[in-house]
């Protein structure tokens, strides 16, 4: 879909396809803003009599259509309801220009304009992201079901400076398509091989990517990483990507760390049958990661990042890791598998060991679809975060209100610690039934080395199984606005 940002007119009878218009709620009802009243009276007054007809009161996201209207070019009008004037920001504008082309795409319309007159960039922005659809394995038209919609216009009072606006936010566009397309994508299609060479063609965007092939993680004594994928016939890689954009290049990194398991098994602790398809997004953090480096180079960020994913694959075979094996780490540290479902944190044990070794970044954030207690604490409605570090997580949880991808945090502490000590080694990849999400995390920080630290669960957020305002169901591609926003709005230039 093609978006057009243009100066907004008082003339809109010539405007063909569909045309949508926007009301606020007011004292008796509703508010046509100008010149939405001339055009009423354009239509021989077809605007009113619908509204009073269908009881609209200009509620948010209400709408009322009016089919081939008279008097315009416009073969049909879309009146929508914007609710209180005064409240109505970036993020309702995200919302109201996805809830527009769900009304509009299978209309049969190829083209539609809002007057949008304020906030273009963010409606044309959702719009974009809700028009996304996963459709690549269809082959019938019956399953197609293709948007008819080609162009979008959005008639705006600044026309230069939405387009400015919406320039940086196509390009995060691209970096949260990219992370739905990796999350949808089945595990025959996406495994690590195949997965590290779509990474290394964002070299185009200026990202230095390297990958780390088993033998080099051997040779660093990664057996954590290695363990877990011992057991299939994919390799296991380790891929950094880095965006140099800051003045200072020799200026400390941010990092970002995604687990990257691209099919889970569970491996000899073997998962149930049912619902095992769905574990093919059990890459979504690497891939939230990917996307926001997609974002970030994309956009030209004036900030210095390092992006680190682990992939591998977790697959049960004669070769397998068992339960009750003891491996080491990048770090030294032991640690006895009690469960081989628990193999998100032995990946990312060695991938944060490596970055704060490597590259003594100012912070690590790392993302992970790591626990199911995840869900039963917090639903789909918040990922879970836990930190070392107060003023990161109250950043991040700005981040995370501005761009609508909300974070709750959790605690952590010693006594949490203790449920991770093991009989026989350093610690144990599991912590028993209570606070699972909780132990998980306690694993995790042993491998930051008092590096400032963010783990970010998003087991409940990565998909949804019921679509949003700005994403339909399946992959959302959460995470890559939470850490473009961070970013941009802590650490630029």
């Amino acid at each position: 879909m093609k978006i057009n940002i243009i100066e907004f007119t008082e003339d809109h009878s010539n405007v063909e396809g569909a045309l949508v218009i926007f009301a606020f709620k007011g004292d008796e009802g509703y508010i046509l803003p100008p010149p939405s009243e001339k055009l009423d009276g354009q239509v021989g007054g077809a605007i009113s009599k619908a509204a009073y007809g269908s009881d609209f009161k200009a509620k948010f996201g209400q709408m009322v259509e009016i089919m081939a209207p008279t008097g315009i070019a416009a073969s049909r009008l879309l009146l929508v309801g914007i609710g209180d004037a005064e409240k109505f920001d970036g993020g309702q504008a995200e919302k109201i220009g996805g809830k527009i082309i769900v009304k509009l795409m299978h209309s049969g319309e190829k083209k539609v304009t809002l007057l949008s007159r304020k906030f273009a960039a963010a409606g044309a922005f959702g719009a974009l992201l809700r028009h996304y659809k996963f459709d690549k394995y269809y082959t019938t038209e019956k399953n197609i079901k293709k948007s008819s919609v080609e162009t979008l216009t959005m008639m705006t009072e600044d026309a230069k400076q939405a387009n400015k606006e919406f320039a940086d936010l196509e390009k995060i566009a691209d970096g949260v398509i990219m992370a739905r397309d990796l999350v949808s994508e089945p595990g025959n299609v996406l495994y690590p091989e195949s997965y590290a060479e779509q990474i290394k063609e964002m070299t185009n965007l200026g990202l230095e990517i390297e990958v780390l092939d088993e033998d080099a993680m051997e040779e660093l004594g990664m057996e954590a990483i290695l363990g877990v994928g011992q057991g299939s016939s994919s390799q296991t890689l380790m891929v950094i990507m880095k965006w140099n954009g800051s003045k200072n290049k020799k200026e400390q990194p941010v990092a970002l760390v995604g687990k990257g398991v691209t099919f889970d098994t569970g491996g000899i602790s073997l998962k149930p049958g049912a619902g095992m398809e769905d574990m093919k997004f059990d890459m979504g953090g690497s891939a939230a990661v990917v996307g926001a480096m997609k974002a970030i180079a994309g956009r030209k960020a004036k900030a210095n990042v390092i992006g680190v994913v682990g992939l591998v694959e977790n697959m049960p075979s004669g070769t397998a890791q068992r339960p009750g094996d003891v491996v080491s780490s990048m770090s030294g540290q032991t640690i006895e598998v009690i469960n081989t479902d628990a193999e998100g944190r032995l990946v990312l044990a060695d991938c944060l060991w490596y970055c704060q070794d490597k590259y003594k970044p100012k912070f690590m954030i790392d993302l992970a679809t790591l626990t199911g207690a995840m869900l039963v604490a917090l639903g789909q409605e918040y990922a879970g975060i836990f930190s070392n570090d107060d003023a990161l997580s109250e950043q991040l949880t700005a981040a995370g209100q501005a761009v609508d991808e909300p974070v709750w945090r959790l605690p952590i502490g010693d006594g949490y610690d203790k449920l991770i000590n093991s009989d026989i080694a350093d610690m144990k990849n599991v912590g028993g039934r209570y606070a699972g999400s909780i132990t998980a995390a306690q694993f995790l920080e042993r491998f930051v080395n008092k590096t400032p630290w963010v783990h970010i669960d998003i087991a409940g957020t990565a998909w949804k199984q019921k679509p949003s305002d700005v994403a339909a169901k399946g992959a959302t591609g959460y995470g890559v606005r939470l850490l473009d926003r961070l970013i941009k709005d802590n650490y630029e230039d």
